[in-house]
């Protein structure tokens, strides 16, 4: 096969990946053109491989089109560029500020729970005030790698003892969607169709008129929590893998949750200095 047969085959590559994440944005080509700076008919070129475009203007697509890091690099490669962006392992040396920065905000959270997670939502790293959330789980499910959404809608998890299972599954099952909808990762998309089979009641996308946010209302060994989450992202990451980390922290949404929190963040310190 010819270097130039090679060549067209790559663009080609490049210009099917484009128009994939175009439409997965619901963006026409005029929208897209006129966002990156470019004309329609350059981008038209590009999509179906009659233009070799620059590793510039492939990043520019890239930022329009709000790619995933690791999907830049395929973007880069399959038009025969060098990757730009590396993927680190989180216990590599260098990767030792993220640690502790997620160490810190785990910790200061405390005595309330929060986690970190990765684009797959195995469980990266979790503070003390996790545990009571996870009683009654089977060992099965608590195995590394934890995967947070199995081991919350699982009927051997957390499910049973979720008193608005309904509705907190539906909001999971929602995050998954916008996920696979976003960046089409098939692995999310999997997990998608096996946590959507578990049993459950049938999901409940309605919301209070009088409420802030969609609750967790769960059984404990604390009593019943009622609490919120915030998800937080390291926003000016230019590795893969922190790219892909979140950090999601849970509140009291009652002055009761709180309390029970803070009383059994006690009693562990208590008997840790015995």
């Amino acid at each position: 096969m010819s270097a130039v047969t090679i060549s067209i085959m790559e663009t080609v590559a490049v210009g099917s990946l484009v128009r994939e994440w175009r439409t997965r944005r619901h963006l026409s080509q005029l929208d897209l053109a006129l966002d990156t700076g470019i004309s329609t008919r350059h981008l038209s070129f590009v999509e179906t491989g009659r233009a070799n475009p620059s590793t510039q203007l492939l990043l520019k697509l890239a930022d329009q089109l709000e790619l995933p890091l690791r999907d830049r690099n395929k973007l880069l490669l399959a038009a025969g560029y060098a990757p730009r962006f590396q993927q680190r392992e989180l216990d590599a040396p260098e990767m030792k500020p993220v640690r502790d920065a997620i160490g810190y905000v785990l910790a200061g959270h405390e005595p309330y729970p929060a986690l970190a997670v990765d684009r797959h939502w195995n469980l990266v790293a979790s503070n003390a005030a996790l545990g009571p959330l996870l009683e009654g789980a089977i060992p099965e499910l608590l195995e590394p790698p934890v995967n947070c959404m199995r081991l919350a809608l699982h009927p051997q998890g957390l499910a049973p003892r979720i008193r608005n299972l309904a509705q907190w599954r539906g909001h999971l099952l929602a995050r998954l969607h916008r996920e696979v909808a976003l960046h089409g990762d098939p692995f999310v998309e999997d997990l998608l169709n096996e946590v959507s089979a578990f049993p459950g009641p049938p999901v409940d996308l309605s919301a209070d008129a009088s409420a802030i946010m969609v609750k967790l209302e769960l059984d404990s060994t604390l009593g019943r929590l009622s609490l919120f989450s915030t998800v937080a992202t390291f926003g000016t990451a230019v590795d893969i893998t922190v790219a892909e980390l979140s950090v999601e922290a849970f509140f009291p949404a009652d002055a009761a949750t709180a309390e029970a929190l803070r009383e059994a963040a006690a009693v562990e310190a208590a008997a840790e200095s015995a």
